[in-house]
């Protein structure tokens, strides 16, 4: 026997309407010695915030502050990682180096120009991740001198796929470090030193 389903009302939908974006609760409070996941953002809870190589660096850096993000994943036509963009590439001497190299205008500046390509790009394993503490990724991150890092995953056919990623910043605020002095340390005296005990 088929049964009887009747439509569901509807409605027209309001004037300013928004819509829900994935959101990841992380810890307010971590130790270096706790789970590493408790300071990566995880892709497959949160959406990342992307630009294309093609698009102006202005355009990106709005884009940055409208999403509250220092970084973003470039991404090529294929939506393949091309790259990464930080505030730093666009806030720093990056900008100027190109002008000075190139010419042009600072409107005419793309995020191909500026961004980190993907042969340059440095990222941790999640096998790794999952077995590592807070800890090691501040020193991993000390180590490379970077305030990112992006996590992959390997698939069987040993293709890589950003799963996740790490914000130095980030890091920082869970530990209850001020952010300045804790990006300043280079030792992990100087790091125990910026982070509250009590």
């Amino acid at each position: 026997m088929i049964k009887e389903y009747n439509p569901l009302q509807s409605f027209r939908l309001q004037s300013g309407s928004s819509f829900v974006r994935p959101a990841q609760i992380l810890p307010e409070r971590v130790k270096l010695s706790d789970s590493a996941l408790n300071v990566m953002t995880d892709l497959h809870k949160v959406s990342v915030v992307s630009v294309r190589t093609r698009t102006p660096m202005e355009q990106a850096n709005a884009k940055m502050i409208r999403y509250g993000v220092r970084l973003l994943l470039v991404l090529d036509d294929s939506d393949q990682v091309a790259g990464l963009l930080t505030a730093t590439d666009v806030l720093g001497e990056k900008p100027m180096r190109y002008l000075q190299n190139m010419g042009g205008t600072h409107a005419e500046i793309m995020v191909r120009d500026i961004m980190t390509p993907q042969p340059d790009l440095e990222v941790l394993k999640i096998d790794d991740v999952q077995n590592a503490k807070v800890g090691h990724i501040v020193a991993s991150l000390k180590h490379s001198h970077r305030q990112h890092a992006l996590v992959v995953a390997e698939g069987e056919d040993g293709n890589q796929s950003v799963c996740g990623l790490f914000s130095l910043t980030q890091i920082a605020r869970q530990l209850g470090a001020q952010v300045q002095s804790f990006q300043l340390a280079n030792t992990f005296a100087e790091i125990e030193a910026a982070i509250p005990h009590g």
